[in-house]
């Protein structure tokens, strides 16, 4: 799916997301993981940030300076309202460039929506943008081989890809990074994250 068609049916599921009612611990204990690994604040992005601003407010509230991302216009506007002293930058990830290097970076629920053909290049582009030392905490489908599917959510189509585990650990070490930490967190759904480590 072109990724404008996935910011526009985003734009369409905004209030879900910013909703009092959503599940506001979901991916919460996995970046706290990543932050105790990471061992010290700094500069952070969230990349794909949407709506609900929880994961920018963990990291605020951690002391780090954060910035956040989203291509869908209805996402930030959402985000904005709730964190108006972060700075947001409506693009596209796979075209977007890092204008500074990052110790944190979050992709949570995101990245996997870009086209099954731009994953390789996004991930290369968000290991490159770490500190030495810095941290970087993304989701993925837990399959074995490259693969794309679209499904329904709240009456949207929603694309997602994924490069498959063993590809995905041979991108990351050539991208000079090493994985300290991947699970399969939401067994028996093929949810996957992994915590990645700059040298």
């Amino acid at each position: 799916m072109d990724p404008l068609q996935t910011a526009a049916n985003y734009d369409l599921l905004a209030s879900h997301w910013a909703r009092e009612g959503f599940i506001r611990e979901n991916g919460i204990a996995q970046h706290e993981r990543a932050i105790r690994l990471l061992g010290r604040t700094g500069r952070a992005i969230d990349v794909g940030c949407g709506s609900s601003g929880r994961i920018i407010g963990l990291l605020l509230g951690h002391g780090f300076a954060v910035e956040g991302l989203d291509f869908s216009k209805e996402m930030l506007a959402h985000a904005k309202k709730k964190h108006p002293g972060v700075v947001f930058h409506h693009a596209d990830i796979c075209i977007w460039k890092p204008t500074a290097s990052y110790d944190f970076i979050s992709a949570w629920d995101s990245i996997w929506h870009i086209p099954l053909a731009q994953q390789e290049s996004v991930l290369r582009k968000l290991c490159a943008a770490l500190t030495p030392r810095g941290v970087l905490i993304f989701t993925t489908g837990a399959v074995d081989t490259p693969g794309e599917v679209t499904n329904p959510c709240e009456g949207q189509p929603l694309y997602h890809a994924a490069l498959g585990v063993s590809q995905t650990l041979r991108l990351i070490d050539q991208f000079g990074c090493v994985c300290r930490h991947l699970e399969q967190d939401q067994f028996p759904e093929k949810h996957l994250y992994l915590i990645v480590q700059k040298p």
